[in-house]
């Protein structure tokens, strides 16, 4: 560009400063003498030939500068140019500060000469002399032409930008793509042709360009063209052009359009991310088998990855354990609002853009009234009307979009039923709000798989809840109902069940009344989780009561449960076998269980244990801290080949007997030892009731893991008193059957229990009788008054009494009869030196006491 410097005589003078076409092609001149000596030499010149003036001047350029073989033709033309004519030609001249090669003269360059006709002051011819380099000219011809085919013939767009940031120049592809011509978008500026905010970008990146040199590569710029409706991406490279003298003359830019690129990497990302949605819901849908966690989870993964809110609504019979299949729809008759609908229930709800349900679903007025709609918040129970996308939703398992409403937040849902099994659970809807991307194709087949992984999780919770509900009632109908009794014992026991996130164990606890007032304290561990845990407990549990009632020692009934829980897993038949013990697992399943079996009698307050690889009893005496009692283990019942070993202990007036599962001291949190020290020292105030002290136990211990069933059975001793005892030894003579009644009578006088003197004397004197003749050794008479009154022979025989029917001839036979007729019940049992015959009548409430009928006397004839 051209300063102005001067004008005169309406001629404008101007100076060029660098950056002139000059600056691109080499133009010297000189000028030659009379003698057609050079006599003056440019600057130019001296650069073009290497020449300095103090050295071209005064000498004949054909002989300094042109080839040897050239030289004569070369003083002919001289001679013409200074006979006045004009001459014009190529002239080869060495190339200064090159050498040849040895032996040879400088390499030879080529210069356009133009030589004028001139006059010195004395009218002497001259010549003028200009030279171009010719290799100059050659190449800027070639550069241009590379120029113009990259520029015009470029399938990108191309457009050079001056330094005021407007169009210089415009290629023909960009023309196409924006109107006109190239020469009509020259003066223009990129707001002609972006939105402000991209123009005002782009106008930013040249700018930077052009002030700091450093390219842009890859600027993404969104527009659209002229007449056009969708936008296109472009992919804009920027960098600083320079002059010849290395002087900023603009920025040239070339555009690509990458729309279809841009689409593609929109689809592969989205596809990714919907991978990655997928994969993450793997991950963390269904961790747990809560039914609404497992809602929240589906919400944590779909918001906001996918949706700016959601919500989960589920089947209100479904979560109620209601047996009828969801998505039943009631009758025409319905009149609650929802149209016919089944009840859902919101158990989730989440949102990115506001902490508040948003009205994302139609027509939840009351009672389907068409009001306006209004935000459901989680826990509340609802119906959607019948002919709404959403119902329609539920009543076909097929995804539906629901529109938002004008003025709404939210612009589109989608209605995903979830289906698990053939069976729709419930319904989740996706929404996003305005300035989000519509729901596309990919997002409808994204949400459809997450709402079935998290139908099918809710399914499988819903299944296990179920078997976990009749578990637990099946586990508690086989526990003690209320609060158990027993003679000469304060009990009181806990039972925890685990949370539902893990399967009902087989832990319980029994307490059983044995003959003679004395009681069996029972508590057992089935290995394992589930319903068949359960229903193992409950026949082990059965077994206990039925052993128990044969009144057999504790050692006996542990080694009779290890042989049924052996033969809990056998195939059918397989438990007369022995060839079942070497069985393989394909064949059976094996039960493995833990007790402890302690038998007390409050007439001596001692206590027999056996422990089959249960944790041992605790006992805390008056004064004393709490101890384990030192009980052998022995194996689980299942595994069979170890006897059980018998302890017998002396419970002392007023102490606590704790028996536990390991649920109640033992969680991954806290190990074994420690759980048992903390459970010793909750024991220690022993003083307060029996309630307290349990609940202080759970209150104290960490029972709130839900890690593993918890069972806990106390009891205080509190032993018959003397007074409640009456205990005779009789010789073996005829006379001690009346003695026995003199001493049955009196007893009972003193007592109080005058009603039952004539029922006690007429059976004491049976049993006592039988006593004599059919067995052995001392007899021992027994009287124990309690909750009921208990009457006891005892002899060394071994043969136990049997009831059976006397004929209509026989005199005799008929007194066990008589006894089993009176007395609310009675048996036999064996003992280390013999047997024991007892009967148990109920004591008087101050009624009429219940006399035999004649049927019932006659049916002993």
């Amino acid at each position: 560009m051209s300063e102005i410097s001067e004008t005169t005589g309406g001629v404008v003078w101007q100076s060029s400063p660098p950056g002139s076409i000059y600056d691109y092609i080499r133009v010297a001149s000189f000028s030659l003498g009379p003698d057609g000596r050079v006599d003056q030499w440019s600057r130019r010149a001296a650069d073009l030939f290497g020449v300095d003036a103090r050295e071209a001047r005064g000498k004949d350029p054909v002989e300094v500068f042109m080839p040897a073989e050239l030289r004569e033709s070369g003083h002919r033309q001289v001679k013409e140019v200074l006979d006045g004519r004009e001459w014009t030609g190529l002239v080869p001249f060495r190339i200064p500060g090159q050498a040849g090669p040895p032996g040879q003269d400088r390499p030879h360059g080529v210069a356009e000469l133009y030589v004028m006709p001139t006059e010195t002051e004395t009218g002497e011819r001259a010549a003028l002399c200009i030279v171009v380099d010719v290799r100059a000219l050659r190449r800027i011809e070639t550069d241009l032409a590379a120029s113009q085919a990259i520029f015009g013939q470029s399938p990108f767009g191309f457009l050079l930008f001056g330094t005021d940031l407007t169009v210089r120049r415009a290629n023909q592809r960009f023309a196409a793509v924006f109107g006109g011509d190239a020469d009509d978008h020259r003066g223009r500026s990129v707001h002609d042709y972006l939105a402000k905010p991209e123009a005002d970008r782009m106008t930013a990146a040249l700018r930077r360009v052009l002030e700091t040199g450093e390219s842009v590569t890859d600027l993404r710029i969104t527009g659209a063209a002229p007449g056009a409706r969708i936008r296109r991406h472009w992919s804009i490279n920027l960098y600083r052009v320079h002059g010849g003298s290395g002087r900023p003359i603009g920025v040239a830019g070339l555009g690509i359009d990458v729309t279809r690129r841009q689409s593609a990497a929109r689809e592969a990302a989205s596809a990714r991310r919907n991978l990655a949605l997928l994969n993450e819901a793997g991950a963390r849908i269904g961790n747990s088998l809560d039914l609404e966690a497992t809602a929240r989870e589906l919400l944590d993964v779909a918001v906001p990855g996918f949706c700016d809110l959601a919500s989960v609504d589920l089947y209100q019979g479904l979560l109620t354990g209601d047996e009828a299949p969801p998505g039943r729809w009631g009758s025409s008759h319905d009149v609650g609002y929802g149209a016919g609908s089944a009840e859902l229930r919101r158990v989730a709800f989440a949102s990115a853009v506001s902490d508040t349900p948003l009205r994302t679903d139609e027509g939840h007025g009351p009672a389907g009234d068409g009001g306006a709609p209004v935000p459901i918040e989680v826990g509340a129970v609802h119906r959607y009307p019948f002919n709404s996308p959403t119902a329609g939703a539920l009543r076909t398992g097929r995804v539906r979009t629901v529109p938002g409403g004008e003025g709404d937040l939210v612009h589109s849902t989608l209605a995903v039923p979830m289906v698990a099994h053939d069976t729709v659970v419930g319904l989740v809807q996706f929404s996003r709000t305005k300035g989000s991307e519509p729901f596309g194709d990919r997002d409808r087949a994204l949400a459809v798989e997450l709402a079935a992984r998290a139908a099918v999780c809710i399914d499988n919770a819903r299944l296990y809840r179920r078997e976990h509900e009749r578990a637990l009632i099946l586990q508690r109908s086989l526990l003690p109902p209320g609060d158990p009794e027993a003679a000469g014992l304060d009990i009181a026991c806990r039972y925890l069940p685990g949370t539902d996130a893990t399967e009902v164990g087989g832990d319980w606890f029994d307490v059983i009344e044995l003959p003679g007032h004395r009681t069996a304290l029972v508590i057992g561990d089935v290995m394992g989780r589930g319903l068949r845990a359960a229903v193992a407990m409950g026949e082990l549990r059965t077994a206990v009561r039925t052993l128990a009632q044969l009144d057999l020692e504790p050692a006996e009934v542990l080694s009779h449960l290890d042989e049924i829980a052996r033969g809990l897993g056998a195939p059918i038949g397989a438990q007369q076998s022995r060839a079942h013990k070497n069985r393989g697992p394909e064949l059976s399943e094996v039960y493995l269980a833990t007790c402890v079996y302690a038998v007390y009698d409050p007439v001596t307050r001692r206590c027999t244990f056996a422990n089959a690889g249960h944790l041992p009893p605790v006992l805390v005496e008056p004064g004393e801290e709490a101890l384990l009692l030192d009980v052998p283990p022995g194996m689980p019942l299942g595994v069979g080949g170890e006897p059980f070993e018998e302890v017998e202990v002396e419970l002392p007036e007023g102490s606590l007997l704790a028996l536990y599962t390991d649920g109640l001291v033992e969680s991954r949190d806290h190990p074994l030892d420690e759980g048992l020290s903390a459970f010793r020292r909750a024991l220690a105030d022993r003083a307060r009731p029996l309630e307290d002290v349990c609940d202080r136990v759970l209150t104290t211990l960490d029972t709130g893991h839900g890690e593993d069933d918890i069972a806990l059975l106390m009891a205080r001793i509190q032993g018959l008193p003397a007074e409640a005892v009456g205990d005779w030894r009789l010789p073996r003579e005829p006379r001690s059957v009346g003695r026995a009644r003199e001493l049955a009578r009196g007893q009972l006088t003193a007592w109080g229990l005058d009603a039952l003197v004539d029922t006690v004397e007429l059976l004491v004197s049976e049993l006592v009788t039988n006593a004599l003749r059919y067995g052995e050794g001392e007899i021992r008479l027994r009287l124990l008054r309690d909750r009921t009154l208990v009457c006891e022979v005892w002899d060394a025989g071994l043969v136990q009494p049997r009831r059976r029917r006397a004929k209509d001839t026989d005199e005799g036979g008929r007194g066990l009869q008589l006894v089993g007729l009176l007395s609310a019940s009675w048996g036999s049992r064996r003992t280390p030196r013999g047997k024991t015959v007892w009967f148990e009548l109920a004591l008087p409430d101050g009624g009429p006491t219940a006399e035999p009928t004649v049927d019932q006397l006659l049916s002993m004839f």
